[in-house]
């Protein structure tokens, strides 16, 4: 059922929304935007949103769902079960784990750290971390935007999905374990070429909050975003394997066709950690969002940064732990899109905070649920059912990323 209510008051400070044109190449240069769009924004198309979740079910997820926060007005819509158990219907209210959106969790608190003088973004990472990484020239600034070239260990935990996932559910990485499987490959790209999506990354950018603030990650966390922005319902949890509260189940798709969805709630996430770990809601998340971008977590200047954007295809862009993207009727959104076993996640906002949207599926190693995210953005930032319904590029799991599935 979608419904309608007044949703949170917090003022959000503004930063105008813009349609920054992708660069041909990678650059660190800032990039200028045309002309805004004199007309102003349709409004949500909460039939379109609906549709889109009924997509992901008829795909093969249990359960979706949505929440968009507009301005004061939430829209709410939920598809399906959240629990293959007991027949519990999912709700927008349903926590569940968020993934790579932990990536911009992680970035905005470093970048609160460059605002506090404790590190630069063109520092070494060897200037920290001595003796991490092979090669001296990879900067903060490559880690965060997966410029660095460092492989992406999960190709090869999850080279074969279930297996790989049962062989992890429980178990406890310490990053550094995590970065000897990344460091037993060679490197994809030199440190500052071109995209290439990597957990590894944001291993390191976990090991970088770690070092400079001498406290867990998670503390860090909660003290800098969770607890100023009173996300009641995100945690970080690892390595316990429990989804506190009330949730949805996350259910994996095995690599062969027909074969019984597996429950993979329960994991300790540690191999994921700082690029993908935290638990949350739909309303957290577009809460995180809007005070991300209407500059409440950190200066202007940094989050000027978190926005120097490097093509990912023609319609995405990655800036600092921070996706765009370019949607059909020419509004840009920011956000991230998250996978962990069981969930996928798309939590997207405008330039300015003032209208968020997070959909999450509680599948995942399913390419044509994960395509249905994309119609939610849609359906909330285009406004009409024909948009909604607009083609996009393939999404590719930000799990082994460059793993083909058949």
């Amino acid at each position: 059922m979608i419904s309608v209510t007044m949703g949170r008051t917090t003022a959000l400070g503004a930063v105008m929304l813009s349609l920054l044109a992708v660069p041909a190449q990678a650059s660190d240069a800032p990039h200028t935007a045309p002309a805004a769009r004199a007309a102003a924004a349709p409004a949500p198309d909460v039939t379109a949103l609906r549709q889109a979740l009924r997509a992901a079910l008829a795909a093969g997820a249990p359960g979706a769902m949505a929440r968009v926060d507009d301005g004061g007005t939430v829209h709410k819509a939920a598809e399906g079960i959240a629990d293959r158990g007991t027949g519990r219907a999912i709700t927008a209210d349903d926590r569940f784990r968020v993934g790579s959106v932990t990536k911009t969790f992680s970035a905005a608190v470093l970048l609160q750290l460059v605002d506090e003088g404790a590190l630069g973004l063109d520092d070494r990472v060897d200037d920290h971390l001595p003796g991490l990484l092979p090669d001296r020239r990879t900067t903060v600034r490559h880690v965060l935007s997966h410029r660095s070239g460092l492989y992406d260990y999960t190709n090869d935990l999850f080279a074969r999905t279930v297996p790989g996932f049962e062989a992890v559910r429980n178990k406890v990485f310490g990053y550094q374990e995590l970065m000897d499987l990344s460091l037993a490959k060679a490197p994809t790209v030199a440190p500052g070429g071109s995209y290439a999506y990597s957990n590894t990354n944001f291993v390191v950018a976990g090991m970088l909050i770690e070092k400079l603030t001498g406290n867990p990650v998670g503390d860090e966390y909660r003290d800098r975003i969770f607890t100023p922005l009173k996300l009641r319902d995100t945690f970080y949890v690892h390595p316990g394997t429990a989804v506190p509260g009330v949730h949805a189940r996350g259910y994996l798709t095995p690599d062969e066709a027909g074969a019984a969805l597996v429950d993979s709630t329960r994991q300790t996430a540690s191999w994921a950690q700082s690029a993908g770990a935290i638990i949350s809601t739909t309303r957290d998340l577009n809460t995180f969002l809007a005070a991300l971008l209407g500059g409440e977590l950190t200066s202007a200047a940094q989050l000027a940064e978190m926005r120097r954007w490097v093509p990912v295809n023609s319609t995405q862009a990655y800036g600092l732990g921070l996706r765009r993207r370019d949607l059909s009727c020419g509004v840009s959104v920011y956000g991230h899109n998250g996978t962990v076993q069981g969930y996928y996640t798309s939590s997207f906002t405008s330039g300015d905070g003032r209208r968020s949207v997070t959909a999450v599926a509680n599948t995942s190693n399913n390419g044509t649920v994960l395509n249905t995210l994309p119609r939610t953005l849609e359906a909330v930032f285009c406004g009409s059912a024909a948009a909604a319904r607009a083609a996009v590029p393939a999404e590719h799991e930000d799990i082994a990323p460059d793993v083909v599935r058949d």
